[in-house]
């Protein structure tokens, strides 16, 4: 697949980037676009309280401004919830929805005053009874993630038709019964799977409530989309599908909510790489970078050839032609993309901007081969 969308952007430079003068590779994030997602992403879903999965980029710049606007968290570690203490997040307010924990996890963050937490096997209830005794638990089921970039419901989830005799096991080991979550995959790309997957837990509702269990939370996790070179569904699509779904539930838990990652903090991000080699090989131009798979394009490299982040160069002049863009370690596994469009002028000290880098890519970053990740510049 050939990423096509490589020249600069149209029109103004609207975070500066050119005028940055800053050692590569470095990520500019824009606090402003952040805010404006979740801005978004409540105005087309008023009645959905927003847990931001923090997975996507920890940078305390970030949980800061999102807290600021009321958002709430979601955690899958001890580290995470120790990062959100870090900004003055309360734990009482933050959801621990890894559905398999690490046992001195659960007991500091319990400690601390976390209190929901969500599982996916009678083995995981009992860990939660340990060490988190009476605590509320919300439990994850499997749904069709077919429609997602990455599928996960091979590694998490519980089936729906164990839903009844987990909440009864739950229940009999003093831990409340409190809600239901699935995940459509990560960057889903049909609105039409939360439907179905709001009818499955439409279903176990109604089956529980039989039972006597009325539950207070549903969570419609993540998985919302981000157009990178190609379209994606809007949060308002995806809107329009999710609220008459909500409408036909048996009943509307207290509270329900979702675990918005990528979407709302991808676009606010562009990585900044510097070009430090330029060679043919087998007939193909290749561009070496500063920025590679293992030190921020981990997430941008499992894309390749499905979705591609919007990628252009400091030299907007010259024709174009197809480069391999690869990262600079001695790893061939490190390279990112194939048959990117660049201008064939491109050399050594010029500047590759790849967008909508604000999520994995941080969080994903490592020293491999003894080059640093990138450092941050946060614009608002």
């Amino acid at each position: 697949m050939t990423v096509t969308a490589a020249r600069a952007p149209a029109g103004p430079d609207p975070l500066g980037l050119a005028a940055l003068d800053l050692a590569t590779p470095f990520l500019a994030c824009d606090l402003g676009t952040v805010a404006g997602r979740y801005a978004a992403f409540r105005s087309a879903l008023p009645g959905v309280a927003c847990f931001y999965a923090m997975k996507c980029n920890g940078s305390p710049e970030i949980l800061r401004s999102l807290a600021a606007l009321g958002c709430g968290f979601e955690i899958a570690s001890i580290g995470e919830l120790r990062a959100l203490r870090a900004v003055d997040v309360d734990p009482a307010t933050v959801l621990f929805s890894n559905p398999v924990k690490v046992p001195a996890h659960v007991e500091e963050a319990y400690a601390a005053g976390l209190w929901r937490f969500s599982f996916d096997s009678a083995g995981e209830l009992r860990k939660l009874a340990r060490h988190a005794p009476g605590s509320a638990v919300y439990l994850r089921i499997v749904v069709d993630d077919s429609s997602s970039m990455f599928p996960l419901s091979a590694k998490l989830g519980a089936q729906p038709a164990r839903a009844r005799e987990l909440f009864r096991t739950a229940a009999a080991l003093g831990l409340r019964p409190y809600g239901l979550t699935f995940h459509v995959g990560s960057q889903c790309a049909d609105p039409q799977a939360w439907v179905a997957a709001l009818r499955t837990t439409g279903d176990i509702m109604a089956q529980l409530r039989r039972d006597g269990i009325r539950l207070d939370m549903l969570d419609l996790g993540g998985g919302f989309p981000v157009p990178y070179v190609e379209p994606a569904p809007s949060i308002v699509d995806i809107a329009r599908a999710v609220r008459p779904a909500l409408e036909r539930l048996p009943y509307r838990p207290a509270l329900i909510a979702a675990e918005p990652g990528r979407y709302l903090v991808a676009e606010a991000g562009v990585l900044v790489a510097g070009v430090i080699g330029r060679s043919v090989r087998g007939g193909t131009r290749w561009l070496h970078l500063d920025a590679g798979a293992y030190n921020g394009l981990l997430d941008a490299q499992q894309m390749n050839g499905r979705w591609h982040l919007p990628v252009w160069t400091s030299r907007p002049d010259g024709a174009l032609a197809p480069f391999t863009l690869t990262g600079p370690t001695c790893d061939s596994t490190d390279t990112v993309y194939e048959n990117v469009l660049l201008p064939t002028t491109v050399d050594v000290g010029d500047r590759v901007y790849l967008g909508h880098a604000g999520a994995y890519t941080l969080s994903f970053a490592s020293h491999f081969n003894g080059f640093a990740p990138p450092a941050t510049t946060f614009l608002s």
